[in-house]
């Protein structure tokens, strides 16, 4: 047996006993216990008007929030794809943070800037003299569309905009030349070549939508619970595991669904025209309408900021304190006493648990990419799909998965913080894969060969010849894996014992306490992490390879 394949058992056997065990003990569970095993779990939940509600209602709001999606993303995309225009780079990376931001920071922007004492309520109170706040959208379903159009806009941006931006504009030319309108040129010409990329960007948006998780917990009431949730709410709080088990099962199914058909249309967006150097299709704006256009959607895009800014300003301006009052308390050991940490403690296990699962991810991530590199073509796609399955599972479903499975013989984890690790590690590893894929396929093999002729073993072709080649790739996986496992909170919530508490989790757990010195640590905590998780993204920005190397 060659090194190559001894090195691929490792993550054959991480994925065998961290991803498909997980999921095999949640369909055991889910078809009862060992004294009422059947699909008794199935049939409660099928014939409850409640969990077909919640069925339902996910559906529709993911749809509703996908759309809102696209009314956002597809402007923009033609943005990016055919104007040039000053400071557009950065433009393009700082519209982009939202996908990268954690879940429960972005709650807490929107309830910053749309709360009852978020900032747009405090300036119209203050302009017109109002008593009540006039804007109450909190706990609606217009602030769950909100927060999602936000977190997932940029899913669209980056996919619609990277074909968008390749193709022939002579295409568009000879349709008018033949006498068909703006209009018309758009709807026979252009859209039918989008189309593939446009709809595999939008079952992206809404899946991340449907399986949506931070955002519904903490802007939605009650009544507005998704499936991912309702799952949260059965393990977590009822206790009733075979419901959950069986819930989660469903989930799977829909989400698997959405993933297959995106996969398939991803393929499809690879369309058999000639493309163009992006700099031959784009162009600075010159009439009129066009100049108002790039000004406007510049506008749009900088609004659409305004959740992170006003969380921000919600911080230093927090019961009239001041930013190093705040950064004060942030760092202060006197009000932890409800974790029994102080908050350096909290920031310090998130920083740690994000380097381990960087390291995991790293090698994770690389053997099976020069895996899937050296497999038949005929296997290579069915291989890609195969160990993205993880990014198919929601983290609060993986996270119960872990419940049931590694909290018993003969892998008990059960008060463990690696529990936590390998939780973020299975979300994160993705990552890495299609970070370095693109670089390795482009790499030339002679240059293996010729390394290999001069007498290199293998291990010295990868030190000297490969690694210095796919290290800006590495690297990019690795701000993803960190930025990733920084903002983990899904399976953090479920799994993390008071010990271990990270920072999204102490986020949650702060607004649910009482106090203006809760709310300040919560915000601040909210800053921190989205600095961190900027600061991430740029780096990816500044070493991704060739613009590619990301989703």
């Amino acid at each position: 047996m060659t090194a190559g394949r001894l090195l691929l058992i490792v993550p054959l056997a991480y994925l065998a006993i961290f991803f498909i065990y997980p999921l095999g003990s949640i369909f055991a569970r889910s078809l009862g216990d060992e004294s009422n095993f059947g699909f008794e779990p199935f049939s409660i939940l099928l014939n409850d008007p409640y969990y077909l509600g919640r069925i339902w209602f996910t559906i529709w709001q993911a749809v509703v929030s996908t759309l809102l999606t696209l009314a956002i993303g597809l402007p923009a995309a033609f943005l990016f794809a055919r104007y040039e225009f000053p400071g557009k780079t950065l433009l393009k990376a700082i519209s982009s943070l939202p996908f990268v931001m954690p879940t429960i920071v972005v709650a807490m922007g929107f309830t910053a800037l749309f709360g009852a004492q978020g900032l747009v309520n405090s300036a119209l109170m203050t302009m017109f003299g109002l008593d009540n706040p006039p804007v109450r959208i909190t706990n609606t379903l217009t602030i769950i569309f909100m927060a999602h159009a936000f977190y997932n806009y940029a899913i669209i941006v980056r996919i619609v905009s990277a074909l968008w931006s390749n193709l022939d504009p002579n295409l568009e030319g000879s349709a008018k030349m033949l006498g068909a309108g703006s209009i018309q040129t758009f709807y026979h010409v252009t859209l039918p070549l989008l189309l593939p990329a446009i709809i595999s960007a939008s079952l992206l948006s809404f899946a991340f939508s449907f399986t949506s998780f931070g955002v519904v917990l903490v802007l939605g009431g009650p009544e507005y619970s998704t499936l991912e949730v309702s799952i949260y709410e059965l393990t977590a709080k009822l206790f009733r595991l075979p419901l959950a088990g069986a819930l989660a099962i469903i989930q799977l199914g829909f989400t698997y669904f959405f993933l297959l058909l995106y996969s398939k249309f991803q393929e499809q967006s690879a369309v058999r025209v000639d493309l163009k150097p992006r700099e031959s299709t784009s162009r600075h704006p010159t009439r009129w309408k066009e100049k108002i256009f790039v000004v406007a959607i510049i506008l749009m895009l900088l609004t659409l900021l305004s959740p992170l800014v006003a969380l921000v300003v919600r911080w230093i301006t927090l019961d009239g304190g001041f930013a190093t009052n705040q950064m004060a308390n942030l760092f202060s050991d006197d009000r932890g006493s409800y974790f029994h940490l102080s908050p350096v403690t909290i920031i310090w296990n998130s920083l740690r648990f994000a380097l381990i699962t960087v390291a995991i991810s790293l090698i994770i991530g690389t053997i099976i990419s020069y895996t899937i590199t050296n497999v038949n073509r005929r296997w290579r796609n069915l291989s890609d799909a195969l160990v993205m399955l993880p990014l198919g599972v929601s983290a609060v479903t993986l996270g119960f998965g872990y419940i049931i499975a590694l909290g018993r013989p003969p892998i008990d984890l059960r008060g463990s913080w690696l529990i936590l690790v390998i939780a973020h590690s299975l979300v994160a590893y993705p990552f890495v894969i299609r970070s370095l894929l693109p670089v390795l396929k482009g790499m030339n093999s002679n240059l293996r060969e010729a390394a290999a002729v001069l007498g290199a073993n293998p291990a010295r072709v990868f030190l000297l010849v490969e690694l210095p080649l796919i290290a800006p790739a590495l690297l990019v996986g690795a701000t993803f894996a960190f930025a990733v496992s920084m903002g983990e909170f899904g399976a953090s919530l479920i799994l993390v014992r008071v010990e271990f508490t990270t920072m999204p989790v102490a986020i949650f757990r702060f607004l649910g306490l009482p106090g203006t010195a809760n709310l300040g640590m919560a915000l601040g905590m909210s800053c921190l992490l989205m600095v961190v998780v900027s600061l991430g993204f740029i780096a990816i920005e500044r070493f991704r390879y060739k613009g590619i190397g990301g989703f």
